[in-house]
This record gives structure tokens, C-alpha cells and sequence, in this order.
């Protein structure tokens, strides 16, 4: 076997024809005093990069690959999932793919990122997690995410993850874990993203509780008519809130909203999407024991 179709020079290959790919449509995003940051082109206008590398709204500059220097304005951003979108002044020459399937554990990945004028950079590995619901720090919950062994360089924030046909997989970030790295799966980072362009902001769901989990006995779940470990015991109301207005009372035990079951605070706030926003919904609960729906117009969370 010549050393030209060796399994190994051939893996490199791909692995460099990836790079290619997926780097043409990765840019340099200027929008912050130090080091520059990453981000991936998903539209003819549209360049997807991390809310935390996005220090300045203003006097924003994207740098492609072949040198080509386009301004750009803040188009939406939502720090609870480290996810910004910038519009383009004017179309950039090259698009990234996203990939058809989501990433698998084992599968074979590069981060992509371009800090500097110098070119694009690559980190090679493997999807050692695919996890979620996760808390964020800005009090958000990112439904699902991807954790890697790629070296997160310095300026790879905002940059691609992808495999090995170039394909985006995912957007890298240390903005959700104090440093760490993950990646938010490129399905979620374009919903994300077609939010932000419609409206600017993503929309999340408030009531104005606080809860805890408890365990719910045979008898309660008798009372409910279905098999459900666990639901959540209102210990705070807040005055003037929407669960206040709604009836809501502590003691009472969550159990459901919009007649889907509700198990932890992490399938709670999941449920509050930006649809509930303004829409009178039914909310299940126990009171007394005795199952009980009340009707609860939710809030806006920091609205």
C-alpha cells in the first residue's frame, strides 16, 4: 500500500478538506477591546457568534477569509444561551453548511476558530457528551448541549464545531460554564438565531414562584389519574405576580402546565417557552390533595 492511500493520510485529508470547507464561512468578529472573536456565517447576511464576545453594539467589523472587511450591526442577542447574531452590511461570499444529523458521542470533530488576522485555527476531537436541559448562568436553560475534547483556544469562542465533512454541527462558547467550553448543537443555535432576527431578544415564560421538588405519595397520584414521581411545592408567591393573579397559593403542589406533566423546575421553565408569554395557561395543581386547574397569563421573565 503506497504511503499516498494509507487510512491515516486519507483521515488527514478529510480532516484538512474540512477545515477548507467550514473555515471559508468562519470569520473574525471584532466587537470587543481585547482579543478578537469567532463566528460562522449561516446566512448570505447573518453571522452566528457568542452574545459574551459582543462587548459593543456599535463600530462592529467581521473579517472573512480571503481578507474582506464588512461592518456589521447587532441584529439580537440572548446572553441565557451565550447565542448573538450580527447583520452583515452586505452579503458575505461564503456560506457554512449545518449539518443534516446531530452530533453522536464518539464522533469525530474540529473546533474551528479565526482570532487573528493570521488565518483560521483548528483543534481535533471527539463528542464525549451530549447532555441537557442545563442551568446558564444568566438564569436561562439551554435545552441541550455538546461536550468535546477540542482545545478551546483563545478567540474560539463564537466559532464553529464541526465534522468531518465540514459540516456545522455546533457553536462553541466559554461564556456558559465559567470558562469551560461547550457547544450548543447547530439545530438549537438556529432556532435561537431565527428568534433573535425576528424579535431581538428570546421571550421566556415567568409565574413568579419559588418551588421545590417534592415526591408526590400513591394517593396524589391517584388523585391525578396518572403515574407522576414528583411535582413542585409552591413555597413564595410573589405580590402582583402572574401566579398571584391567577390564584396561585403556597402549599399548593405544580404538577402540570398546559396538561403536560411537570416533574423538576428544569421541565418548568422548558414549558415557559416564549409562546406561553401573554397566553392565559391552564396550570395543574394540588391542593388539599385534590387536583385543581387554575388559568395563569404568564409573564415575561426580565421584561
Amino acid at each position: 500500500m503506497s504511503q499516498e492511500n494509507t487510512p491515516f493520510v486519507e483521515l488527514s485529508n478529510a480532516m484538512a478538506a474540512a477545515v477548507e470547507k467550514a473555515g471559508a464561512a468562519t470569520v473574525l468578529v471584532d466587537a470587543r477591546r481585547r482579543l478578537p472573536a469567532s463566528g460562522i456565517v449561516y446566512a448570505p447576511d447573518l453571522v452566528l457568534t457568542a452574545s459574551h464576545v459582543v462587548e459593543r453594539e456599535e463600530e462592529i467589523s467581521v473579517l472573512f477569509a480571503d481578507g474582506t472587511q464588512i461592518n456589521a450591526q447587532l441584529a439580537g442577542r440572548d446572553p441565557a444561551s451565550d447565542i448573538a447574531v450580527l447583520r452583515l452590511e452586505r452579503n458575505a461570499p461564503h456560506v457554512a453548511e449545518a449539518a443534516p444529523q446531530p452530533a453522536r458521542v464518539g464522533e469525530l470533530v474540529l473546533a474551528l476558530g479565526r482570532p487573528s488576522a493570521g488565518g483560521i485555527e483548528a483543534s481535533l476531537g471527539v463528542v464525549s457528551a451530549v447532555g441537557g436541559p442545563a442551568r446558564t448562568p444568566h438564569g436561562g436553560l439551554i435545552e441541550s448541549y455538546l461536550r468535546t475534547d477540542t482545545i478551546p483556544y483563545p478567540g474560539f469562542s463564537g466559532g464553529p464545531l464541526v465534522n468531518a465533512a465540514g459540516q456545522v454541527v455546533g457553536i462553541n462558547t466559554s461564556g456558559l460554564t465559567h470558562g469551560a467550553a461547550l457547544t450548543i448543537p447547530a439545530a438549537l443555535a438556529w432556532q435561537t438565531a431565527a428568534t433573535l432576527v425576528q424579535h431581538g431578544r428570546v421571550r421566556r415564560g415567568y409565574l413568579g414562584v419559588r418551588s421545590q421538588v417534592v415526591e408526590l405519595p400513591a394517593a396524589a397520584q391517584q388523585a391525578l389519574k396518572r403515574e407522576q414521581p414528583s411535582g413542585l411545592l409552591i413555597v413564595g408567591v410573589e405580590p402582583n405576580s402572574p401566579a398571584e393573579k391567577g390564584g396561585m397559593m403556597v402549599s399548593d403542589i405544580l404538577v402540570g402546565v398546559g396538561g403536560e406533566a411537570i416533574n423538576d423546575p428544569d421541565e418548568l421553565a422548558s414549558t415557559l417557552t416564549g409562546s406561553t408569554v401573554g397566553q392565559a395557561t391552564p396550570i395543574d395543581l394540588l391542593r388539599g390533595g385534590q387536583p385543581l386547574t387554575v388559568q395563569v397569563v404568564v409573564g415575561e421573565r426580565g421584561a
